[in-house]
């Protein structure tokens, strides 16, 4: 009977887990997967209405797009020089602001969050004003006695801004992350390093960055995620230009669907593209980074 009552009070623990577990997983399954695979198959279509037939003429025509050649550039760029800049800089701000000893904490981790929690489109009109021709940075370039630049009106120096405005809102959100692994990591460790002669950037290396290693993983696989599928940056702060010299893959699926003479197969096949390019560099940083032994 003892046996029995265990075995049943087992099952109602796990059918409690699962009662809690099945509405998210059937809104993820409703709202994420099955979108998924209507893009995937719409993206093999050719063709519309009855004439639609399944091709792979969406996937070919990515080669010949020079548009769509234009935004992946556009979005390897922003993800080879943005993501290792913002992770490092948090990494370094998380560990500055986890010192015990530093006064004032509070005020500097708020100060440092809050870009994330801004509104896009107000940090965005920020931005236009203080990269305009007559911002605030050209007007301090000309007190230092150097020439103005056109920021928004050419294409290097409009993909900067774009950089630097991803930097300046993402940093704090990813410290949040180093932030709450730097308090799971025991002060003794660092006591008994620092009594062993262990200077403070011997420490980070040895110490800090081993041990944070999985959080470092997790943000760098989102990073990645949210620079492929950039949008808002693309869209609001430069609308693409000048030309198309910043627009990402992601505002380039949003002409084509909605500016352009709509074309979803197209942009879907866009789309999935962003997905597989996620999921092979995901899996690539967990290959790396994942060492568990």
């Amino acid at each position: 009977m003892s046996r029995k009552g265990k075995l049943t009070l087992e099952r109602k623990l796990s059918l409690t887990g699962w009662a809690f577990l099945l509405p998210a997983t059937l809104l993820i399954l409703i709202f994420s997967f099955y979108p998924m695979v209507q893009a995937i198959l719409l993206s093999l279509k050719a063709g519309r209405g009855a004439q639609a037939h399944y091709a792979l003429t969406n996937f070919t025509r990515l080669l010949q797009d020079q548009t769509f050649r234009q935004c992946l550039f556009n979005t390897i760029f922003y993800f080879i020089v943005q993501v290792p800049i913002m992770l490092i800089l948090a990494l370094v701000l998380a560990v500055l602001l986890n010192n015990p000893r530093l006064k004032g904490k509070a005020i500097f981790r708020t100060m440092i969050f809050l870009p994330c929690a801004t509104s896009l489109v107000s940090y965005s009109m920020i931005f236009q004003s203080l990269f305009s021709t007559n911002g605030f940075i050209n007007v301090l370039l000309t007190g230092l006695g150097l020439e103005p630049v056109r920021w928004l009106e050419q294409a290097w120096p409009a993909r900067i801004v774009i950089v630097i405005a991803l930097i300046w809102r993402w940093t704090g959100y990813n410290m949040v992350f180093y932030l709450a692994g730097l308090q799971n990591i025991e002060s003794s460790v660092y006591e008994a390093a620092t009594i062993d002669g262990a200077s403070p950037v011997q420490q980070f290396f040895k110490i800090t960055v081993p041990l944070l290693k999985p959080t470092i993983l997790l943000t760098a696989i989102m990073s990645t995620a949210g620079t492929l599928q950039l949008f808002d940056e693309s869209m609001n702060l430069t609308s693409g230009g000048p030309g198309k010299a910043t627009m990402t893959i992601a505002h380039y699926i949003f002409e084509t669907s909605f500016v352009m003479t709509p074309n979803f197969n197209y942009s879907a096949a866009m789309s999935v593209f962003i997905l597989v390019s996620v999921a092979i560099l995901s899996a690539i940083q967990m290959k790396i980074g994942d060492k568990r032994d």
